[in-house]
């Protein structure tokens, strides 16, 4: 299969425009989806969506999530330039000379550019400071602040990055906006219809979909986890390497091509180590690719770990390269080791299993 067939599902998702609190066409998306192959589809009432595939054993919830990164409209200049305010961590100086567009409706958007100040109005004067996202500006080719209202702007819009999806020369890796998690809700679609079309034997009630609100504070999974409650819960997020990094570099964990990432340690949640070692047996009983990731941020892992009395919590990452820009890359062959990964813990988690968690 060619893998701009392999990865439509992940196409779609990362061409969809969804900041956190306007996730509505990739809900729209999900639940279409996840229809086709789940026994029940539910919904918290902040809009995170899961498809349900029911069993006698434990409850298994597998979460991507929704939003990605962007802005808001906070208010129009006298010269028609867009100020904003950022949803989500964005460093500001990855806005600058970037095509941006505000969604003005379900069928429009309107393109613009984080203006740069050249290099010919600058010399001779102070070095240029680093800019604060207050000063950033977005200009759409407004003449005033009059005419952006008549073209639709209005305060209280998403800001999104204008998507230019492409796969790289070497036919293995792929280039885009939001794989920060349109990764996530695609790997949770395809696991709910592996387990529908191939019918693959395991005993436990499987629970795939996506929260809503996870870059501004994991709201979603908040709710949702206290929806469903489950035994074993697994983030899949997009994670950023440090590939690039020099070798000595303390936070040089992860690389593209070597598999999925068994985050050990972030600020919010450290791994249990029984199930650190139960994931490296498992991957390596299956000659499945990983490596071992550690994070200064956080997953929707984090929340879920406060569902009910509390639940067994960890992230399974995809390698990335960029993430929280305008454009992430990621390995193909990453994707398809997640994919193993998370079906080989379905197929081997039970009762028995989740007593030896809790015994411990």
């Amino acid at each position: 299969m060619k893998v701009r067939e392999r990865m439509k599902i992940y196409e779609d998702l990362v061409n969809l425009n969804a900041v956190a609190g306007f996730e509505k066409p990739v809900r729209k998306y999900m639940k279409a989806e996840l229809s086709k192959y789940a026994d029940e589809i539910v919904q918290d009432k902040l809009g995170s969506i899961f498809g349900i595939k029911k069993g006698e054993g434990p409850t298994i919830m597998i979460a991507g999530h929704m939003d990605e990164v962007g802005a808001m409209v906070i208010g129009v200049t006298e010269n028609g330039m867009i100020k904003m305010i950022p949803i989500g961590s964005i460093i500001p100086n990855v806005m600058i000379s970037q095509n941006l567009q505000v969604i003005i409706s379900d069928d429009k958007a309107i393109q613009g550019v984080v203006g740069a100040i050249p290099p010919h109005m600058s010399r001779g004067g102070k070095e240029p400071k680093e800019p604060d996202f207050d000063d950033l500006l977005l200009d759409i080719g407004a003449d005033s602040r009059e005419h952006a209202k008549e073209m639709g702007i209005k305060i209280g819009q998403q800001i999104t990055f204008v998507n230019q999806y492409y796969l790289t020369e070497d036919g293995k890796k792929i280039v885009s906006k939001a794989w920060d998690d349109r990764f996530g809700c695609g790997m949770a679609l395809e696991v709910m219809k592996e387990l529908s079309e191939k019918g693959i034997h395991h005993p436990n009630t499987v629970v795939c979909g996506a929260t809503v609100q996870e870059e501004v504070g994991l709201r979603g999974a908040t709710t949702a986890s206290q929806m469903i409650q489950p035994d074993l819960f697994i983030a899949i997020d997009v994670s950023p390497v440090g590939d690039i990094l020099n070798k000595d570099h303390p936070r040089n964990f992860g690389k593209l091509g070597e598999g999925f990432l068994i985050r050990f340690y972030d600020p919010r949640n450290i791994m249990n180590p029984k199930l650190k070692a139960y994931f490296e047996n498992l991957a390596k009983a299956k000659d499945i690719k990983y490596q071992e990731f550690l994070s200064m941020g956080g997953t929707d892992a984090a929340a879920a770990q406060y569902a009910g009395s509390g639940t067994l919590s960890t992230t399974i990452g995809l390698p990335g390269r960029y993430i929280h820009s305008t454009a992430g890359m990621i390995h193909i062959d990453d994707v398809e080791a997640v994919k193993d990964m998370v079906l080989t813990i379905i197929k081997d988690f039970s009762k028995e299993r989740l007593e030896e968690f809790r015994n411990d």
